[in-house]
C-alpha cells in the first residue's frame, strides 16, 4: 500500500490528482446525468473529468522532467521543448511550488464546461497560497485552510455573477468547515469534506432549476468527489465507505457513495428539462493570451453578450466561458482583448463542437469517415483542416491529453475515423483514446505516426471512398516512407548522439536522434538535409516555425534545385509549433 503523505508535498498534489481523476471517471456518468444548471447539456461529470485529467497530466509532466534532468541521459532532453526541464543540477523530485503551478496550469489550459472553469479557478486559488515564497510554512494543516480559502474567495471573483446552490456555494462551505478544523491535513481535509457534502445536500433549495429536477448541483457533486479524493490522499481511506452524498431524485432522497456512481440513473431520475426559452444558443470557450486590462475590458463586453461568463488564469493566459447567441462576437471580443486560441464553440441543441472557423456552419451530418490530427502549430492546424481533417493542437511543452482526443474524435462525427498522433511520445495517448471511442461503436484505426510531416504525407493518399482498411494501410505506407527531421535550440549544455552541445546551438535531429550541432540554423538545415537525401528522395516537404529565419525556405528550395534532381519542394508556415524547422522527405 502506498504511503500516505503527512504532509502536503509534491508527492501528495500528485496522489491527489491521480485519485481525483480516478473518482471522477467513476463517478463521471451519475454527474452527467444530474446536470440541469445553467443548462442540462449533459457533460459536466465529462467536463470535470477532462479538466482533472488535463491538470494530473501536467504534475506527471512535471515529475518527468525532473527525472531527466537527474538523469541527464537523453541527448533529445537538452532541445527546447523535448522534455519541459529547464535549470542546472539534478533534483530528487520537484517542489511544492513546481506540482501545485503545474496542477493548476494543467487545469487552465484544459478546463471543459462552465464548471470546468471553476474547478481550475479553484485550483489556482490554491496554488497562490502554496506556491508562495515561504512554502515550507504552508504544508500543514494551516496551509491547507488557507488554500482553501483562497480557492473558494478567487473562484467566486472569477464568475461575473455569482449564484447560491452551485459548485460555489459547496466551495465555500469546504472553507468555512476547514477553517474551524484543528489538526493535520487529513484532518482540514475531512473537514472541508463533510462541509461541502451538506453544503451539496442543501443546492435542490437554493436554485430552483435543482429542486424542479429533483437533483443536487452537478458542478457541487463533482467537487464533493474532488475532495473525497484528498481525504483518500492524506488518511489512505476514501470518505465513501464510511459516508454518503445524497443525490435528490425525482423528488424523492437516494443515498450514492462518495465517490461511486449511481448506476443507471436514467431509470430513476426525472428527464432533464430542455434548456430555458430564450436562453444562449452557444458556449463558447477558449483560451487568451492577453494583459489584465485588456481582460476588464473583455469580461465587460462578454457580460453584455451573454451569461454563465467566468474568465480565469491570470500572468497573461486565461481560460474564457461564456454562454451567448452571437458566437462570432464572442470570438471577436477575444481577438480585440489578445490572442485567443484553442476555441471551442459548442452549440447547446446540436450537441456537436465546433473549432473557430466552423462558427456559422451548419451541424454536419455523420459522415463515413474522418481523419483526426494532432499538430504542433496554428499553420499546420489551417492545412489539415483545409484537407478534411479534425485537428488538435498541441502547444509547445503542452500535449493533449486522451480525453482531449476522445473529445476530437468524437466532433469528427464519423463511423471510422483514421487517428494521426503526429508524435512518438502521443502513440499511448491515442491509443487509450482510440481503445475508449471504440466502446461507442465507432471503427477507429491508428497510425503512428511520429512527425507532423508523416501525417502531411499520410493525408495526401487519404481517400475516404476507398474500403476502410485499404485507406489505411495506403496512409500507413505513405507515412512509413517519409524520413523526418527536426531543427530545435538546444536549452543547456548535455550529451547527445552527435557530441556535446552547448545552450543555445542549433540541434539537427533525424527520426528523433540528434544527428546535427550547429551554431547557424541555415547551415544545420543544410546539413541535415543533405544527410536525408543522400539515401534518396522524390519530395521535400518544409514546415516553418515562427522564429525560423525569413531566407532559408528560399535557401534551401535553392539548395534541393541545384543538387538533387527531380526532387520538388513544397513550404508551408507552421506557426508556433516549438520547432525551428520540421522537413520531410519522401
Amino acid at each position: 500500500m502506498p504511503q500516505v503523505p503527512q504532509t502536503l508535498d509534491a508527492l501528495a498534489v500528485r496522489a491527489w490528482c491521480g485519485l481525483a481523476l480516478e473518482a471522477l471517471g467513476r463517478a463521471r456518468e451519475e454527474i452527467d446525468a444530474i446536470n440541469v444548471y445553467p443548462v442540462a447539456d449533459g457533460d459536466t461529470g465529462t467536463n470535470l473529468y477532462l479538466t482533472v485529467e488535463s491538470a494530473a497530466g501536467a504534475v506527471e509532466a512535471v515529475f518527468a522532467a525532473h527525472d531527466a534532468v537527474s538523469g541527464e541521459a537523453s541527448g533529445a532532453s537538452a532541445f527546447s521543448g523535448a522534455s519541459g526541464a529547464s535549470g542546472e543540477g539534478a533534483a530528487e523530485r520537484p517542489t511544492l511550488a513546481d506540482a501545485v503551478r503545474a496542477m493548476a496550469h494543467g487545469a487552465l489550459i484544459g478546463a471543459r464546461g462552465n464548471s470546468g472553469t471553476i474547478l481550475a479557478q479553484l485550483l489556482r486559488g490554491m496554488a497562490e497560497v502554496l506556491a508562495a515564497d515561504d512554502e515550507t510554512a504552508r504544508t500543514d494543516g494551516q496551509g491547507l485552510r488557507l488554500a482553501l480559502r483562497q480557492a473558494a474567495d478567487s473562484a467566486r471573483q472569477a464568475v461575473a455573477h455569482p449564484v447560491e446552490g452551485t459548485v460555489l456555494t459547496v466551495a465555500s462551505a469546504a472553507a468555512d468547515a476547514a477553517s474551524g478544523a484543528e489538526g493535520d491535513c487529513g484532518t482540514v481535509a475531512r473537514a472541508a469534506y463533510e462541509g461541502a457534502r451538506a453544503a451539496l445536500a442543501a443546492t435542490p433549495g437554493q436554485l430552483a432549476a435543482l429542486k424542479r429536477a429533483g437533483v443536487v448541483d452537478a458542478g457541487g457533486r463533482g467537487l464533493v468527489a474532488v475532495l473525497a479524493a484528498l481525504v483518500e490522499t492524506f488518511t489512505g481511506e476514501a470518505p465513501g465507505a464510511a459516508a454518503a452524498v445524497p443525490v435528490l431524485m425525482g423528488h424523492a432522497r437516494v443515498e450514492a457513495a462518495a465517490v461511486e456512481p449511481l448506476g443507471d440513473v436514467g431509470e430513476c431520475a426525472d428527464p432533464a428539462p430542455a434548456p430555458e426559452e430564450g436562453g444562449p444558443a452557444f458556449e463558447v470557450i477558449y483560451l487568451l493570451e492577453a494583459d489584465g486590462a485588456a481582460v476588464d475590458r473583455l469580461r465587460e463586453r462578454l457580460d453584455q453578450l451573454g451569461d454563465s461568463l467566468v474568465v480565469v488564469g491570470g500572468d497573461g493566459l486565461w481560460n474564457v466561458h461564456v454562454h451567448v447567441d452571437d458566437a462570432g462576437a464572442a470570438v471577436e471580443a477575444g481577438v480585440e482583448a489578445g490572442r485567443p486560441y484553442r476555441i471551442r464553440i459548442t452549440h447547446f441543441g446540436a450537441g456537436d463542437a465546433h473549432m473557430a472557423g466552423a462558427a456559422g456552419r451548419p451541424v454536419r451530418e455523420r459522415v463515413q469517415r474522418a481523419v483526426v490530427a494532432v499538430v504542433p502549430g496554428e499553420g499546420l492546424a489551417g492545412l489539415y483542416t483545409e484537407a478534411g481533417a479534425t485537428t488538435v493542437l498541441a502547444r509547445p511543452e503542452e500535449p493533449p491529453a486522451s480525453g482531449e482526443l476522445v473529445e476530437a474524435i468524437r466532433r469528427a462525427h464519423a463511423r471510422e475515423v483514421v487517428l494521426l498522433p503526429n508524435d512518438a511520445d502521443l502513440r499511448h495517448t491515442a491509443a487509450a483514446a482510440a481503445e475508449q471511442v471504440r466502446a461507442d461503436g465507432v471503427r477507429v484505426a491508428l497510425i503512428p505516426t511520429r512527425s507532423a510531416v508523416q501525417g502531411i504525407a499520410a493525408l495526401a493518399v487519404h481517400e475516404p471512398e476507398r474500403r476502410f482498411d485499404e485507406d489505411v494501410v495506403s496512409m500507413t505506407s505513405a507515412a512509413g516512407a517519409t524520413r523526418y527531421a527536426e531543427l530545435a535550440v538546444a536549452e543547456r549544455e548535455s550529451w547527445t548522439m552527435a557530441g556535446i552541445c552547448q545552450a543555445g546551438d542549433i540541434l539537427g535531429l533525424i527520426e528523433g536522434d540528434v544527428a546535427v550541432i550547429g551554431s547557424d540554423i541555415t547551415a544545420t538545415a543544410e546539413t541535415v538535409l543533405d544527410r536525408m537525401l543522400s539515401a534518396g528522395g522524390e519530395m521535400v516537404t518544409l514546415v516553418l516555425g515562427d522564429e525560423a529565419p525569413g531566407t532559408i525556405a528560399a535557401h534551401l528550395e535553392a539548395r534541393v534545385r541545384e543538387s538533387y534532381l527531380a526532387v520538388d519542394t513544397v513550404v508551408y508556415r507552421g506557426g508556433r509549433q516549438g520547432a525551428l524547422l520540421l522537413i520531410g522527405v519522401e
